[in-house]
């Protein structure tokens, strides 16, 4: 999958979860649905992306829980 594509899915779950009331809560529940719904090699592109090019394009809520749940993500 091209990594524009997964950058636009990632932010659009972004956007559903950074209207809850904690942040703390809505990067956990982000980073559980990609783990949950993800294949990994999806989660594996969208980290060499984050890797290669600092997340270029992704939104804030998805570059803090990409970066607090990595262990459980990658």
């Amino acid at each position: 999958m091209k990594t524009e594509r997964l950058i636009r899915m990632a932010n659009g779950i972004g956007d559903f979860f950074v209207a809850m009331p904690e942040a703390e809560e809505a990067r956990r529940d982000l980073a559980l649905h990609i783990r949950r719904y993800w294949e990994p090699r999806m989660r594996r592109s969208l980290y060499q992306h984050l890797d290669a090019a600092q997340g270029a394009g992704l939104s804030e809520i998805v570059l803090q829980a990409l970066r607090q749940y990595r262990a459980e993500l990658a």
